[in-house]
């Protein structure tokens, strides 16, 4: 599990970005665990959470309705519009989280500057030791079973991600 180093996050309010594709399953998912987690440990207003798409397929659009079902089961109401990563979110952001390898990727090639590089980190860094996943896979083509997956995946890293931030 990565822990984030003291260059990496600003005095004061936490901003974290959470990225994937099309910004309607894996990344509006994160945000709003993050903010359930943020809300039940009565620190919200210690957070700016966001989340972005590295492609513009969906901009405007709510989450994708089989993600906001699976989600709404475990107590979590996805209301996020989809948005494009824009180059403001360099600057905005402490950390921008990828989900995978190709958004990485993606990310890297959109940031303005070597310090912005330094806040792209992989979701799957905050996963406990010993997860078999080094990523976190689109469940866009999958059935429930992904739907599932992703969010069992996010909630451990997001668990992790404010721990990690919290022993600062």
């Amino acid at each position: 599990m990565r822990y984030i180093s003291n260059d990496m996050m600003k005095k004061g309010k936490h901003k974290v970005l959470f990225v994937c594709l099309g910004n309607i399953c894996r990344s509006p998912a994160a945000e709003g665990i993050m903010r359930d987690i943020t809300s039940r440990a009565g620190a919200d207003s210690e957070w700016e959470i966001d989340s972005a798409g590295t492609g513009r397929y969906h901009i405007g659009e709510l989450p994708d309705r089989r993600m906001r079902v699976h989600a709404r089961e475990r107590g979590i109401d996805l209301t996020h519009h989809c948005r494009q990563v824009c180059s403001s979110d360099f600057e905005d952001f402490d950390l921008i989280i990828g989900m995978d390898e190709s958004n990485l990727r993606d990310l890297h090639r959109m940031a303005p500057s070597p310090e912005a590089e330094k806040k792209i980190v992989a979701m799957a860094s905050f996963f406990n030791p010993g997860n078999r996943y080094d990523y976190v896979p689109d469940p866009y083509y999958e059935g429930s079973e992904g739907f599932e997956l992703v969010l069992d995946l996010l909630q451990e890293g997001c668990a992790n991600l404010f721990d990690s931030l919290n022993k600062q």
